[in-house]
């Protein structure tokens, strides 16, 4: 049996698994709101053990894990109902790009596979966010159980009630879906230069230019929630959106748009009277912008101020 003083070190121990569960449930859930809340219904489970229960859990962090999955695959059932009915398009949680540096479980092994490193490097980027979207929820908690925090499939066959073989299948399936989704993706500093022309075309006003770097069928989604003012269908087209952006920088000249680094990379933070009201992130792919993502919704911008 656990002495006192031991379960005091158990109950400091699964505190500081706080910050490795957010990091989990973002990436499974895409806000952090969600996220928070699936952390908290993790620590009431764990609370709810009895004193005999607890201290027969060998590894904390591994129940932990396991049962925070769990929650985050109840949430992912219901989450495309819930999707449906919010007010104009869905976009993930943006993140400041430090926000789970260094929460990402070592893997026993380099990856060799240039998309294993992507995956680790990129996990919280709107871009992947939005395939993981798409995924069943089964196959987004394999796919960043195992390609994210390297969790063998045994374990993840216990949190989603499958076999090992097929959790193997599911991680697959994703990992292909990552994969596709990459094909036509550009380094980090062709994404960066891209974005840097954008700014400039964008500030000046300058349509044709803008037009220029834009991909001819470039979708724009503004993310209000209903809570401000935000488009409330998708924006495309490149001269459709090249318009939209120059009249909106137009119409609100109090908004100041700064180069902000962000998990996709260089993206903008727009601010006005000193807070930060909106993040907006790039999706360049063959040399030209192919998305903007445009998150304006108050609730998720709460690590951004």
């Amino acid at each position: 049996m656990t002495a006192p003083d031991d379960r005091g070190d158990v109950d400091a121990e699964v505190i500081g698994e706080r910050r490795h569960l957010m990091s989990l449930a973002y990436r499974m859930l895409g806000t952090v709101a969600e996220a928070e809340d699936a952390v908290q219904e993790t620590y009431t489970r764990w609370y709810r053990l009895s004193p005999a229960e607890r201290d027969a859990i060998e590894v904390p962090r591994a129940w932990l894990t396991r049962v925070a999955s769990r929650v985050c695959l109840d949430v992912l059932g219901s989450a495309r109902a819930r999707r449906e009915r919010y007010v104009g398009p869905w976009l993930p949680e943006p993140v400041p790009s430090d926000t789970f540096a260094g929460t990402v479980t070592s893997r026993s092994h380099e990856p060799q596979d240039p998309l294993d490193r992507a995956t680790l490097d990129d996990s919280v980027s709107t871009a992947l966010l939005l395939v993981l979207e798409a995924m069943t929820p089964a196959e987004r908690v394999a796919f960043v159980l195992h390609d994210v925090f390297a969790v063998p499939f045994e374990e993840i066959a216990e949190t989603v009630g499958r076999t090992p073989a097929a959790c193997r299948k599911l991680a697959a399936s994703a990992r292909r879906r990552v994969a596709a989704s990459r094909e036509r993706q550009v380094s980090r500093a062709q994404h960066d230069a891209v974005v840097r022309a954008f700014s400039a075309a964008a500030r000046s006003g300058d349509l044709t230019a803008l037009i220029a770097v834009l991909d001819s069928d470039v979708v724009l989604r503004s993310d209000g929630g209903g809570v401000v003012s935000a488009a409330r269908k998708p924006v495309s087209g490149a001269d459709h959106v090249a318009r939209f952006l120059v009249g909106l920088l137009t119409k609100r000249p109090s908004l100041e748009v700064v180069d902000q680094e962000t998990p996709d990379g260089l993206g903008f933070a727009i601010w006005e009277e000193g807070r930060i009201i909106g993040v907006a992130t790039l999706h360049v792919v063959d040399g030209s912008v192919a998305d903007v993502w445009i998150v304006v919704n108050p609730d998720k911008l709460s690590l951004w101020n």
